[in-house]
């Protein structure tokens, strides 16, 4: 990337609603633009001319280059606009930015996924990447949640996934509404991806934890997964937080004295629950910072 500021050509090659309101993107970089390295848990900042730009987690892994996979939830002007796109149509793409999973602390260890609802995007990238290099990771443990089963995201893709050796995908909902899909194949399983953590086999101590949802999920997940053994060395949280410029000139998602588009959005635990305001906690939680 020659200049952080000015955003290169990517043509869009396909766009799908996977489920109401979030938009799956297939993005080819134009012939000016080499097609750039970049980790899981990276982010690009997408722009369209006269509308504005966002940060957009990249949700596709390095292990299949040529195309960029993005997941677009419609809840503003810039993802409005992205989705009334066409096949075709050119976007703008900045990065990629950030920090990435460290896929040399994860090779040839177990891994550990937990997402919640929109949280399964960035992740995907990492889940993917695994699972197309598996001599060299262990086993892949997805724990996903939503509210509803209608809300749950690459539902056909998890279930080819956790069909094969070594991954082992379960699915969980708060609300059971009745879809017969769903039950089929994923069972019925109504609650939290946490009451899914203690049924996972393996080395707690030895896996890598690699986790992203809504801002209440870290607190309840990181707290489970503590009492069950895991290691705080080995458990990595993705934080984004009103990340605006994407290179750390804005200041606005500034937490403490870290900026969240340069140092994250991937955080390990030491320092995600020692920044203040970065992760919910309550006053009687000494399992934090002990």
């Amino acid at each position: 990337m020659d200049n952080p500021y000015l955003p290169s050509d990517w043509d869009l090659m396909e766009i799908r609603e996977i489920i109401p309101h979030h938009f799956f993107l297939t993005l080819a970089p134009s012939a000016s633009v080499t097609f750039p390295a970049f980790r899981p848990g990276q982010f690009f900042q997408l722009s369209l001319p006269g509308v504005g730009e966002a940060p957009i987690s990249i949700s596709s892994p390095p292990t299949r280059p040529g195309t960029l996979e993005m997941c677009v939830r419609r809840v503003g002007r810039l993802t409005g606009a992205v989705s009334r796109l066409k096949r075709g149509d050119r976007v703008g793409l900045r990065g990629p930015l950030g920090n990435g999973y460290p896929l040399e602390l994860i090779r040839g260890r177990d891994l550990v996924i937990l997402a919640g609802g929109l949280g399964m995007v960035p992740l995907r990238s990492l889940m993917m990447h695994v699972a197309d290099t598996p001599r060299e990771y262990g086993n892949i443990t997805v724990l996903y949640g939503a509210r509803t089963e209608g809300e749950l995201l690459f539902t056909d893709e998890l279930f080819r996934l956790g069909a094969r050796r070594g991954i082992h995908v379960e699915l969980i909902v708060q609300e059971n509404t009745g879809d017969s899909g769903y039950r089929m194949r994923f069972g019925s399983r109504v609650g939290f991806v946490t009451d899914l953590i203690q049924g996972v086999d393996g080395n707690p101590a030895e896996s890598f934890v690699a986790m992203c949802g809504p801002p209440a999920f870290y607190r309840y997940a990181v707290k489970e997964l503590l009492t069950r053994g895991y290691s705080k060395g080995l458990i990595y949280l993705s934080l984004e937080r009103r990340m605006e410029c994407g290179i750390g000139k804005c200041g606005h998602c500034s937490v403490g004295y870290r900026y969240t588009c340069v140092e994250g959005p991937i955080f390990n635990y030491w320092d995600a629950f020692n920044t203040p305001e970065m992760v919910e906690m309550r006053e009687g939680d000494p399992w934090i910072n002990s």
